[in-house]
């Protein structure tokens, strides 16, 4: 499945171009996307410029990474209590 066919810039204009009046219908038409992704895009980045969308992707990546962090940390506690938990 192909996924991320448009840049956050992309998005934006969309919306915009709906907030200059032009309808869901013709919008999802003109763009090939449906109005679920619309309104999905509307609620995700209604509202943003540009550099707020790019800011809000950097802080999307951020807490991926350190979400992957703690869990490698919380991985290697687990790993550590059962060795320590052991008789030896």
């Amino acid at each position: 499945m192909k996924r991320k066919r448009f840049t956050e810039e992309q998005i934006i204009a969309i919306l915009k171009e709906a907030e200059a009046g032009v309808t869901v219908a013709n919008l999802s038409r003109k763009h090939g996307i449906a109005e679920g992704t619309f309104y999905r895009w509307k609620a995700k980045f209604g509202g943003m410029d540009v550099s707020d969308a790019k800011r809000l992707k950097q802080a999307e990546d951020e807490n991926r990474r350190l979400k992957r962090i703690v869990a490698d940390q919380a991985l290697d506690i687990q790993m550590l209590k059962e060795v320590n938990s052991r008789n030896w």
